[in-house]
């Protein structure tokens, strides 16, 4: 399952994993030669009307990933903090999607869990899933909470003895701090994309895994109310994609329901 996902993590050509919130922003990604393709907790949320991170979403999660197992390529799913405090109904619940990896963050309610906790619902999930793809979340930059090198390495290096295929540290980082982190965590480090580093920038820093989080549906959002209010004050309909072809987008592969 989650070994050719694995396989994408590679030293000096990251994967550069597009998150999509719907199956027809998945399927377009797939399309346009995206090797993996992951999901967006907010833009998830946000279709729902619903807060990130919320337990509230983990059933509509759960369906999105039903729907995308059909996807030519690996999918991961981010499911927040696993959706429980029980690191067993963190593992029955990721075992349930049925996708090549997951993405789990040691926060909950904007601060973090204890690092065991976390530990423990990772070592669930790899002793129901081995083959899932597990990608533990470091959320002390990201809540502001501990957020110094060494406690990022602390908690990523307990992460990884619990069975953690890769490590997620979210936030702004400098590249000195990048690069502590990956030259001190022996399993990939996955970064979110900005405007402050390129692609090739991260993999000189050592990253093998840049993540567009919520960036794409954030973007669509900024381009569907300027198209809307270039049209209310005076300026032509600009080109998309065609209703037909969304249609097609939406429908072409038959998705694997349960």
């Amino acid at each position: 399952m989650g070994t050719r996902f694995g396989e994408l993590h590679r030293a000096g050509d990251p994967l550069v994993l597009p998150n999509a919130w719907d199956v027809a922003s998945a399927v377009a990604l797939a399309a346009a030669g995206f090797a993996a393709v992951g999901t967006t907790s907010l833009g998830v949320a946000a279709r729902y009307g619903m807060a990130d991170a919320s337990r509230a979403i983990a059933e509509p999660v759960r369906r999105l990933a039903h729907r995308l197992r059909g996807l030519p390529c690996p999918v991961s799913v981010d499911i927040a903090d696993g959706f429980a405090d029980e690191p067993e109904a963190v593992a029955e619940y990721a075992a349930s999607l049925g996708v090549d990896g997951v993405n789990i963050e040691d926060s909950t309610a904007g601060r973090l869990v204890p690092v065991e906790v976390h530990a423990a619902k990772i070592a669930a999930v790899k002793e129901r899933c081995p083959g899932l793809f597990v990608n533990a979340r470091v959320d002390t930059f990201w809540v502001g909470q501990d957020a110094t090198v060494t406690a990022t390495i602390d908690r990523a290096v307990r992460y990884v003895e619990a069975g953690a295929d890769g490590v997620f540290v979210p936030g702004r980082l400098d590249g000195a701090q990048i690069r502590q982190i990956t030259s001190a965590v022996p399993v990939p480090v996955n970064v979110l994309a900005s405007s402050d580093f390129s692609v090739a920038e991260l993999a000189r820093l050592g990253v093998r895994r840049v993540s567009c989080g919520s960036l794409l549906y954030r973007a669509a959002l900024d381009r569907a109310v300027e198209v809307a209010v270039g049209l209310r004050d005076g300026s032509p309909a600009p080109p998309a994609t065609s209703y037909g072809d969304v249609q097609e987008l939406a429908t072409r592969y038959r998705p694997v329901c349960g």
